[in-house]
């Protein structure tokens, strides 16, 4: 592992970095480690519910649903 300084961090984003830290219950060290490991490799991305649904059924193949055809509509009751 290394390791790596980062100098001259605007004070807000060090703040920021702080409060999410604190939010998730964890060191600041860990959240950057986070935020730098999501930004760079893309780990713990989720993908938007409808992609993630798509991907699910996808391997189902198909393409599309097979709809059956429609049949004549009964006739209304007579009163």
């Amino acid at each position: 592992m290394g390791t790596l300084t980062v100098r001259n961090l605007d004070e807000s984003v060090k703040t920021k970095l702080r409060i999410r830290a604190a939010q998730h219950g964890w060191a600041m060290e860990e959240e950057v480690r986070r935020v730098l490991t999501q930004a760079t490799l893309g780990v713990g991305q989720e993908a938007a519910l409808g992609s993630r649904i798509h991907a699910r059924f996808k391997a189902l193949g198909g393409g599309g649903l097979d709809v059956a055809a429609r049949s004549a509509p009964r006739p209304a009751p007579k009163f």
